[in-house]
């Protein structure tokens, strides 16, 4: 038996943390434009909007157009920050990311909204493909963080970065499981959060969150998983990935997307590479459209709430 770790705490929350971070990234770079496809108050870019009226560009429900935009604005020296849900992003507007801002020199950051199963609509609103979509874009960063501290930092990176980005976004009260001072949020580096060595778990974005959760009652049946957070699907430390791995025979993904191209393909991928032998376990939204409804009410569905989840960790030990 492993020694027992501590539970981590129970997370605090911010209020719009991306709103908080836009516009403070707004005030040190007069380059930064943001366009929105009419949904500025669902996004948290309606506070830059009143701040910076004449770097605000309302592009309407029309988010391909949108993205065309961007990408002449990046062409002129800006640097555009497009906002909208996750699902529009990428199904709707996913040629002119591809034509307007991964060809050719151009620097943009496409913020998604809603990512996953975060929205209590169906196919309509569920950005569950996004992460795997938007890898297959040569040359883009793709980015889902897991609380408002790692939200406001991945901001930074991405506009710090020489290349266009994909974040993935949380509006509203955001939980704070990482602690602010002296974070820097690094382009592909991983953490590990928990080090328990009964059971590896690696997670991104709110799966991220789901893991600690569920590792929560593992830690009350007496067994203790260790956590492996990856926040950057690309490009990421591959070689981290494998070490973290190779300590177990098998580790579970947990993702708020489909098990199809995202963090689990991630993993196998950086597996394959390194000649690892250890088995991968992928949980997240299968094959399938997922269930509408709440966040919660669609996890017990998919099995991804504490309870299902846990007892999966521990049978895939």
């Amino acid at each position: 038996m492993s020694p027992e770790t501590t539970a981590p705490p129970s997370p605090r929350t911010r209020d719009a943390p991306f709103a908080d971070a836009l516009l403070a990234l707004g005030r040190r770079r007069d380059d930064i434009v943001v366009l929105s496809a009419d949904l500025s108050r669902y996004t948290d870019v309606l506070p830059f909007a009143q701040a910076f009226p004449d770097r605000f560009f309302q592009c309407g429900m029309a988010e391909a157009n949108m993205i065309g935009i961007a990408g002449g604005l990046a062409k002129r020296g800006l640097l555009p920050i497009a906002v909208t849900y996750g699902v529009f992003a990428t199904r709707r507007a996913y040629d002119q990311v591809a034509m307007a801002l991964c060809t050719g020199p151009s620097r943009a950051i496409v913020v998604a909204f809603l990512p996953g199963i975060t929205t209590p609509f169906r196919a309509t609103h569920q950005a569950i493909d996004d992460l795997a979509l938007m890898r297959a874009l040569p040359g883009m960063t793709v980015i889902d963080p897991l609380d408002a501290t790692e939200l406001a930092g991945a901001l930074d990176a991405a506009a710090a970065h020489d290349g266009t980005v994909y974040l993935r976004g949380l509006r509203g009260a955001v939980r704070e499981h990482v602690e602010p001072d002296g974070f820097a949020f690094e382009l592909g580096a991983v953490r590990t959060l928990l080090d328990g060595g009964d059971v590896g778990v690696i997670g991104t974005g709110l799966g991220t969150e789901w893991a600690l959760e569920a590792s929560e009652r593992l830690a009350q049946r007496g067994v203790h998983a260790s956590v492996l957070h990856v926040p950057t699907l690309k490009p990421v430390d591959q070689a981290a990935i494998a070490a973290f791995c190779a300590r177990f025979e098998v580790v579970t993904t947990v993702e708020n997307h489909t098990t199809i191209g995202g963090l689990a393909s991630v993993v196998a991928e950086a597996l394959a590479r390194t000649g690892a032998a250890t088995r991968v376990e992928a949980a997240g939204v299968p094959d399938v459209w997922a269930p509408a409804g709440s966040l919660d009410h669609i996890k017990r569905e998919l099995g991804l709430d504490p309870d299902a989840l846990a007892t999966r960790l521990e049978e895939n030990r």
